[in-house]
């Protein structure tokens, strides 16, 4: 096993790679869309339904009632960004169960490019709610004085996003390694019982941490009367 996925190249051809890492996000991303394609070609509105399109009824109302929670009004306008970002990183975490499978999120490319997508987004949405004159004035608040650290503190918690999840996927890897070779039979089962615990609160603390942020871009104009 490798303590990341990036050192595990299946094709190069000069400065270009085709590592685990790639491998293993697109066909992430090639489940998620095939599996919603899946669920959503036959929605019932009848009383009675399917049991996939059940699933998703709770789990989009979940993920609905958690960014309304954080402080966006209106969830629908966003969850198709956040939910896309909860799903990934929760179904990159859980298929750790699978022999031989190594999580992208397990790269530091992967979770920068996770966190270069909340960095982009953020003002998007600000932009969309506010206007970009609106929006930019938010870095002048409460004065003009703030606006290298406002700066500065958009380049930080995009770090900090990458870093954070980076971190302690990687840490689970580590253990798992060490532990592997001290005692392969039994000890391993209950770290893996733990990394899927673990994966799933990272995967919630991004998608918070994300509502958050452009929640604190958007708030000013949804406060408006």
């Amino acid at each position: 096993m490798h303590l990341s996925p990036d050192q595990h190249i299946f094709w190069q051809h000069g400065v270009f790679k085709l590592n685990t890492t790639i491998v293993t996000t697109w066909g992430l991303m090639l489940v998620m869309v095939v599996g919603s394609w899946l669920v959503t070609r036959r929605l019932s509105q009848s009383v009675k339904i399917p049991r996939w399109q059940n699933m998703l009824e709770i789990l989009l109302t979940g993920i609905n009632k958690q960014i309304e929670a954080v402080g966006l009004a209106k969830p629908e306008k966003y969850v198709s960004f956040l939910g896309t970002l909860f799903l990934f990183i929760a179904l990159s975490n859980l298929a750790t169960v699978l022999p031989g499978y190594e999580p992208p999120t397990g790269s530091l490319s992967t979770t920068a490019a996770l966190a270069i997508c909340v960095f982009v987004a953020v003002p998007a949405f600000g932009i969309m709610a506010q206007g970009l004159g609106g929006y930019l004035k938010t870095y002048l608040k409460p004065t003009v004085l703030m606006l290298p650290f406002n700066l500065i503190s958009e380049l930080t918690r995009t770090l900090a996003l990458a870093v954070r999840l980076f971190g302690n996927i990687m840490s689970g890897t580590m253990m798992l390694v060490i532990l592997l070779s001290i005692a392969p039979l039994i000890v391993p089962i209950f770290i893996i019982a733990l990394g899927l615990l673990t994966g799933m609160v990272q995967a919630y603390i991004f998608g918070v941490l994300a509502t958050v942020f452009i929640a604190a871009a958007t708030r000013a104009h949804e406060e408006q009367p």
